[in-house]
C-alpha cells in the first residue's frame, strides 16, 4: 500500500460521495482523483518524475490536496511548508531539499514572486505570471490514461520542515509506511469512520494535521472541510454550517473560541471528538474548554513531528483527574519509555527523556546523518521532552531538554515557573528561559504579555506564593505578545535573541 492508493481505491469505491469542500468548492472523490492525475499528467510532461522534490506553497485550500496526491501519484516526494514563511525561508528549502518544481497559492504569491524560477517547474493558482505556469490549465489538460502509482511503502513519500526554532530547519523524511503508520492509528483511536466530517484549520503543512487527520480520512473515505485559516468564527461556522464530526486544534484555539460571545447559542452537536495537542491544557483550562463546547469527549494528542507524529494519548474521561497530563499509554502502532542519562528506564517521580519506537518513526534528517545518529537510541527517537511517571503511571512533561536551566548547579524546570505565572488572572501567556549570569551560570528571565501593566516586584510577589525562592524570576519583561509559529507553539528562540 502507499498514499496515492488511497485517492485511487475511494474514487472507485466512493465515486459520488463528497471529498473535499473548501473555498466554494465541493469535489467528490471521482473529481478529486481526476484532478490528482491531470495535474500528474503534467508533472510528467514537465519533466518531473520519481524521487523528484515538489514543494508545495498552499494554505489549506482543495488546490493543496490534488498537488500532494498527484506528487505521490508519480512517486515524487512532496515538501509541504508553512504559509507563514518569508521569501528567504523558502529559498532556503528549495536549495535544501534539492526541489524541482514549486506549487504555490495566489493568497500567499507575494512572498513568491520574486524568487528566481530559472530550472523549476513553477505552478500558481490564478493567473499565469512570467515564470510561473497557471494551475488550472494543468489541472484541466485531459489526462489519456489513469496513472497508479506502483511505490513500496517503504520509499520516501513526504518531507516536513522543522520550524527551525533552534537553528536552521531540518527536513524529516518519511516514507508511505510511516505516514500510513500514524493515519491508521488515528482512524483505530479517534473512530475515524466513512461517515465522519473532518474539520481541518490548523496548517495542513504540519505533520499532525496533514498525517494523522487529511491521510486518516482519506483512509476510510470521509469527508474533508478545509478552511485556510483558523479564527473564532470561522471555526464556530464551519461546525454549524457542514456538521463536522472531527477537529484538532492547538490549545490557544480551543482558549479563543470557548472565550467567543457568541458560542453558548452555537450548535455543535455534531461534534463527536474535540482533539488537541502541541502543548498540553491545565485542569482549570480543560474545564472551562469542557464547559464552553459542552463535551466530554476533550482528547490530548502527544508527539513529535519526528515521530510522525505519534505517541501517546489523554481521552476524554481521564482529564477529570490528570489534566495536564499526557496519558499513560502509548497510541496504536507505538511504544514509550522514559530514560535517564544513561538510557535506562526511570521509576516513577523521576525525572527522564521520553523516547518512542514505532513505524511512524521518520526515515531520518535529510541530508543531515549526524542529528539523524545524534536523534536515535537504537531504533527508539528521542523526543527532547522531559517527563516523570506518577504512581498511576501517567506521563507528566516537565519541560523540553534545551530549555532547562541550570542555575548554580541546580535543575530549574521553566514549565513548572510558566504554570505558576499563568495562574495570574492578568497574565494570558508567558514564557521563561534561561539567561547567562556571571557567578550562577544561568539565571531566571520571565516574559509575559497580561491585561494590564504589570510591575516586576508585582510578578515576584505572586510567583513566591507558589515557587521556591531559587525559581522565581530575577528578571522579568512584559510585552503585547510572544512569538508563536504557525501551530500555536511559543517560540522561545526569538526570545533568547532578544528579538521580541
Amino acid at each position: 500500500m502507499n498514499i496515492s492508493q488511497l485517492l485511487e481505491r475511494n474514487a472507485r469505491k466512493y465515486p459520488q460521495h463528497e471529498a473535499l469542500i473548501g473555498m466554494g468548492q465541493r469535489l467528490t472523490f471521482r473529481e478529486l482523483d481526476k484532478a490528482a492525475n491531470n495535474l500528474a499528467h503534467s508533472l510528467v510532461q514537465g519533466g518531473i518524475g520519481k524521487g523528484d522534490k515538489i514543494v508545495l506553497f498552499m494554505p489549506n485550500v482543495p488546490e493543496f490536496v490534488a498537488t500532494y496526491f498527484a506528487a505521490q501519484r508519480i512517486n515524487a516526494v512532496i515538501v509541504p511548508i508553512s504559509a507563514k514563511l518569508g521569501a528567504k525561508e523558502i529559498g532556503y528549502i528549495l536549495d535544501h531539499s534539492d526541489a524541482k518544481a514549486i506549487f504555490a497559492h495566489e493568497l500567499l504569491f507575494d512572498a513568491v514572486k520574486e524568487l528566481n524560477t530559472e530550472g523549476l517547474f513553477a505552478v500558481k493558482t490564478g493567473e499565469a505570471t512570467h515564470g510561473w505556469k497557471a494551475f488550472d490549465k494543468l489541472v484541466s489538460a485531459k489526462a489519456a490514461e489513469n496513472l497508479s502509482s506502483d511505490a513500496r511503502d517503504d520509499e520516501p513519500s513526504t518531507i516536513l520542515y522543522t520550524s527551525g526554532t533552534t537553528g536552521k530547519p531540518k527536513g524529516v523524511l518519511f516514507s508511505h509506511r510511516n505516514v500510513l503508520t500514524v493515519a491508521q492509528m488515528i482512524c483505530v483511536e479517534m473512530e475515524i469512520k466513512p461517515e465522519s466530517r473532518l474539520l481541518h484549520m490548523m496548517p495542513l503543512s504540519h505533520s499532525a494535521p496533514l498525517h494523522l487527520f487529511l491521510l486518516a480520512g482519506m483512509i476510510v473515505g470521509a469527508k474533508h472541510v478545509l478552511v485556510p485559516t483558523f479564527t473564532p468564527d470561522l471555526l464556530l461556522d464551519a461546525v454549524e454550517g457542514e456538521r463536522t464530526t472531527h477537529f484538532f486544534g492547538a490549545p490557544v484555539a480551543y482558549l479563543l473560541t470557548a472565550k467567543h460571545p457568541e458560542i453558548d447559542k452555537r450548535d455543535l452537536s455534531s461534534m463527536k471528538w474535540w482533539i488537541y495537542g502541541s502543548a498540553p491544557l491545565s485542569a482549570g483550562e480543560v474545564n472551562f474548554v469542557q464547559e464552553k463546547f459542552r463535551t466530554d469527549n476533550l482528547v490530548c494528542v502527544y508527539g513529535l513531528t519526528e515521530a510522525g507524529p505519534s505517541g501517546t494519548l489523554m481521552m476524554g474521561a481521564e482529564h477529570a483527574e490528570k489534566a495536564g497530563s499526557i496519558g499513560k499509554r502509548a497510541a496504536l502502532h507505538t511504544e514509550v519509555r522514559i530514560v535517564d542519562a544513561d538510557g535506562q528506564d526511570v521509576p516513577p517521580g523521576e525525572v527522564g527523556e521520553i523516547l518512542l519506537r514505532g513505524d511512524g518513526n521518520m526515515l531520518g534528517y535529510y541530508k543531515n546523518e549526524e542529528a539523524t545518529q545524534e536523534t536515535f537510541i537504537g531504533d527508539w527517537l528521542k523526543t527532547g521532552d522531559l517527563a516523570k511517571f506518577d504512581k498511576d503511571g501517567f506521563i507528566w512533561v516537565v519541560d523540553r531538554k534545551k530549555d532547562l536551566i541550570i542555575s548554580g548547579g541546580v535543575n530549574i524546570y521553566p514549565k513548572e515557573i510558566e504554570e505558576a505565572l499563568i495562574a495570574h488572572p492578568d497574565i494570558h501567556e508567558t514564557a521563561v528561559i534561561g539567561v547567562p549570569h556571571a557567578e550562577w551560570g544561568e539565571t531566571v528571565k520571565a516574559y509575559f504579555a497580561a491585561s494590564r501593566e504589570l510591575s516586576a516586584e508585582e510578578i515576584k510577589a505572586f510567583a513566591r506564593k507558589e515557587l521556591a525562592s531559587y525559581k522565581v524570576p530575577k528578571i522579568i519583561e512584559q510585552v503585547e505578545a510572544l512569538p508563536r509559529n504557525a501551530s500555536g507553539k511559543i517560540l522561545k528562540q526569538p526570545l533568547r535573541e532578544g528579538s521580541v
